[in-house]
């Protein structure tokens, strides 16, 4: 896909370039000067961690056609300089217009977008959503935590929303591909700096809040008004809302269109409602009803989590018009997402369930789900992540102490931080540090859950998920619990 404007096309809406340089032609823009390559042209922020205008000249040493920097009292706001033959335009509030300013240049008006936010379920609801639409012949996309593109080939990404430029490249890149719809996960720190800002939602749903990334945000007040501006300040035609959630429940009343999801039976007429689930070994089989008319709805996923992950998912696309049984005929072969609530099974042995849990929501949510599963007793591996929220650490250990039978703290990410350290950190949380055992190497404590269980046991893999490495302070190692269950258990890798 290649999409060209000239520079005074591109900044039409913020300036009226009369220059030479204003017929420009404007391939390619990057935020990474270290990126640049022959005809890209830079754009230099005054971003939250770096100033990228301290790198103008190394992205014009690289190649750049042209700079797009941010103004300041010294270079105002359509002031033009040159640097080795090369233009540098100043904007002002470039950092905050850059999603709109990519979205020029990278159209994609046949690629409707769905974006997902809350602190657990992203992943689930969007790859769902993905799967759903794909199943009665739509072209579906994700972008997120697993990575973007369509599921049979996602890519790696390095954050679950990019940058604006990423953001808007990726998506015009998908609708190229022929994606008719793209299912987003919207993270916090995205909505924060702007990284979706001009982007056309056709519809955001919200999953739930709990703790999560205080360590960016500082307080649940400020985190909750991160993920409430999806719909408060965004372009989001339709909010589906999960109101079982506390902060879902308080905010469906400040949102008038807005459709409320719950398992339980509601009185509101803007809402869809589970009125009876049953859990078993083969899944979740849910009756329905709301303002989309009544229906059955069988799924092979695990856990109360999961029918209000697929609930959402069910009403985001009724909410967009699309057939109700022609869904629910489709719905049996919805499979579980990569390390989520993933079940590894080897006759005569423990099962293990491999789950991205890393927050304390997650991880109570998790060890319920399976305790309606487990006929004999339940592990939880687990540990918490190095230079976050140190919070977190004595209410997960407490979770896993209350909620398990048998615990074993781990490593999940180090990073800088010395791992004994966490770990102590953790234990805190318990009643009794012998309540748990320690084992720093993941593979270590899962091969020695599975030598100590029986057949009837299920041992809980949380934290890691889909994730295939260990970040530990001076090198990221390859590691991934999902290849650790299937080694153990005997399975084909």
């Amino acid at each position: 896909m290649s999409s060209s404007l000239t520079v005074k096309q591109l900044l039409a809406p913020w300036l009226n370039l009369e220059s030479p340089y204003a017929q420009t032609s404007i391939t390619q823009l990057e935020l990474d000067s270290r990126r640049v390559a022959t005809g890209v042209t830079f754009v230099a922020i005054n971003g939250h961690a770096v100033d990228g205008r301290k790198f103008i000249s190394s992205a014009i040493a690289q190649g750049a056609n042209l700079v797009i920097a941010e103004a300041c009292e010294q270079k105002v706001h359509g002031s033009l300089e040159m640097d080795s033959g090369v233009a540098i335009i100043y904007l002002d509030d470039l950092a905050n217009i850059l999603s709109s300013l990519a979205g020029r240049l990278y159209a994609h008006h046949n690629n409707q977008l769905i974006g997902v936010t809350g602190t657990n379920g992203k992943t689930t609801i969007t790859q769902l959503i993905a799967q759903w639409l794909e199943l009665i012949g739509q072209r579906a996309a994700v972008m997120g935590t697993t990575g973007n593109g369509f599921l049979t080939d996602l890519q790696p990404a390095a954050n679950t929303t990019g940058n604006a430029i990423e953001v808007q490249h990726t998506i015009a890149d998908l609708a190229a591909q022929g994606a008719q719809y793209t299912a987003l996960e919207v993270s916090s720190h995205g909505l924060v700096q702007g990284r979706v800002k001009a982007l056309p939602f056709v519809a955001g749903v919200f999953t739930n809040l709990s703790r999560d990334h205080l360590d960016y945000h500082g307080t649940m007040e400020e985190y909750a008004r991160a993920k409430f501006s999806l719909f408060e300040q965004h372009n989001c035609q339709r909010a589906i809302i999960n109101v079982d959630d506390q902060v879902g429940a308080e905010w469906i009343e400040r949102l008038e269109s807005a459709i409320a999801v719950s398992l339980k039976p509601q009185t509101r007429t803007n809402g869809v409602w589970a009125n009876k689930v049953e859990y078993s070994e083969q899944g979740i089989d849910i009756a329905f009803d709301g303002m989309f008319g009544a229906g059955q709805l069988q799924v092979s996923l695990i856990g109360e989590f999961n029918a209000s992950n697929v609930m959402l998912a069910l009403t985001t696309l009724l909410s967009l018009g699309f057939d109700k049984q022609l869904l629910l005929e489709v719905a049996p072969q919805l499979v579980p997402v990569l390390g989520r609530m993933e079940l590894f099974a080897a006759k005569g042995k423990a099962k293990v369930v491999v789950d991205y849990a890393h927050t304390p929501d997650a991880l109570e949510k998790a060890l319920q789900a399976l305790r309606v599963h487990c006929n004999g007793k339940l592990w939880a591996i687990f540990g918490c992540g190095g230079d976050r929220d140190k919070g977190k650490r004595p209410m997960m250990a407490e979770i896993g102490a209350r909620l398990a039978d048998h615990v074993i703290i781990s490593d999940d990410n180090p990073r800088s931080e010395n791992p004994a350290q966490i770990v102590q950190d953790m234990l805190a949380g318990m009643t009794s540090a012998d309540n748990a055992i320690v084992q720093h190497d993941r593979f270590s404590a899962l091969e020695y859950a599975l030598n100590h269980a029986t057949e009837q046991d299920i041992i809980l893999m949380a934290g890691k998920g889909h994730e295939d490495y260990q970040v530990l302070a001076t090198q990221t190692i390859h590691y991934s619990d999902r290849e650790s269950a299937q080694q153990l258990l005997g399975l084909s890798l």
